[in-house]
């Protein structure tokens, strides 16, 4: 865990939410935006499937790519969820609610590998947990699965 970072505060102290509705957010959502940097500078944003448990967000992904390349060169990550929202185009203004964690991002394996590909089962194809457990036996190395363990989080919204 980094220790030296400082996050600045939402500048908009009145949209801020609690750090229990932000964990709401990143429990309920169904998709989030994870954002790395390269080994040159250069940002990338990619939405995901997530499941957020014991303060840690958990994906899986293919077992080369982008993300990957990313994460082996700065774990450093943050992941962005956005909740219901809804356009008041008379207001030129926007209902919304959004979380955003920061932390750090690694490669889990084994049995930690295998509980989150069932929790990202659990969420996602609750109704098919047989199947869906043949199907992670069968894929496992065939996949990676990241952990973010979760060092901030911080929230906001308009309602």
């Amino acid at each position: 865990m980094r220790t030296n970072i400082v996050h600045k505060p939402v500048r908009r102290q009145d949209r801020t939410i609690d750090r229990d509705e932000a964990i709401r957010l990143l429990s309920e959502c169904e998709h989030g935006i994870l954002a790395t940097v390269a080994a040159d500078g250069q940002p990338y944003a990619v939405p995901l499937s997530y499941v957020f448990h014991d303060q840690c967000i958990y994906f899986h992904c293919a077992t080369e790519g982008h993300k990957l390349d990313n994460i082996r060169v700065n774990p450093a990550v943050s992941f962005c969820v956005v909740g219901k929202t809804r356009t008041l185009p008379g207001e030129f203004a926007t209902e919304y609610e959004s979380a955003v964690a920061f932390g750090t991002a690694s490669e889990i394996k084994d049995e930690e590998k295998r509980a989150a590909l069932v929790k990202l089962l659990e969420k996602y194809s609750p109704n098919f947990m047989a199947s869906g457990q043949k199907y992670i036996t069968g894929k496992l190395d065939q996949t990676r699965v990241i952990r973010i363990a979760v060092e901030h989080i911080s929230g906001k919204a308009r309602r």
